[in-house]
């Protein structure tokens, strides 16, 4: 019974093997969606590039004020964020 069980096995080894390297190649391989989605990034608009430097501004700013400076300027980031949004517009203009 043994030597059975030991013959199946020998003989489906190879079997085994050949679908463990179909199931990693699967899984190696990029899908249509990750390709496709590489391929149609396009760049941000002049808009959206000028609100992630006002962002950036706005942030490097918060960071270099201490806390009684953050309570006098508005005590929580989207205060603050609104009024140097409007400020660097203006000065912009």
């Amino acid at each position: 019974m043994l030597s059975r069980l030991l013959a199946a096995a020998v003989l489906a080894a190879p079997l085994l093997l050949a679908q463990a390297a179909t199931a990693r190649e699967a899984w190696s391989a990029p899908s249509a969606k990750e390709t496709t989605k590489e391929q149609t990034t396009k760049e941000p608009s002049v808009a959206q590039s000028a609100a992630r430097e006002r962002q950036k501004k706005c942030g490097a700013e918060w960071r270099a004020l201490s806390a009684t400076e953050k309570a006098a300027q508005g005590p929580k980031w989207p205060q603050y964020y609104s009024k140097c949004v409007k400020r660097l517009k203006e000065q912009k203009a």
